[in-house]
């Protein structure tokens, strides 16, 4: 997989905050999720057709450093990139920005694995 960034935009939604109408905690690595697929898709393929193949995508490793809240109806954008690539894992750094401010760090370490659990090195056609 060549290295590139990726950026999509997400509004927050109203059940996405907590009481003080703030964007849950939990709800970064949902979007670091959806950041990811839509990485994939932006490569032209998708996760669908990865499961089609007979492998799925596990997180082994998650990170998120907190640095400003985001609240609802905010407009983010979420900012995707490829860290590393493994025999069969990738390693995925995110940026969660609101305007010019950067309100959110993190990473990710997926593992490429077969229906059974096995580890299985990642396919070729994902790697280009």
């Amino acid at each position: 997989m060549a290295q590139h960034t990726h950026e999509m935009e997400v509004r927050v939604r109203y059940q996405e905050t907590d009481g003080q109408r703030r964007v849950h905690h939990a709800n970064y690595l949902t979007y670091f999720e959806m950041a990811r697929t839509e990485m994939l898709r932006s490569r032209g393929t998708t996760y669908r057709a990865f499961e089609e193949a007979g492998l799925l995508m596990v997180v082994a490793e998650v990170s998120c450093k907190y640095r400003a809240a985001a609240e609802y109806d905010d407009l983010l954008v979420i900012r995707t990139w490829v860290e590393k690539i493994g025999g069969a894992s990738i390693e995925h750094g995110y940026e969660v920005i609101r305007g010019t401010t950067i309100l959110a760090t993190g990473s990710t370490t997926v593992v490429c694995v077969d229906p059974e659990g096995k580890v299985r090195r990642l396919p070729e056609w994902l790697l280009t």
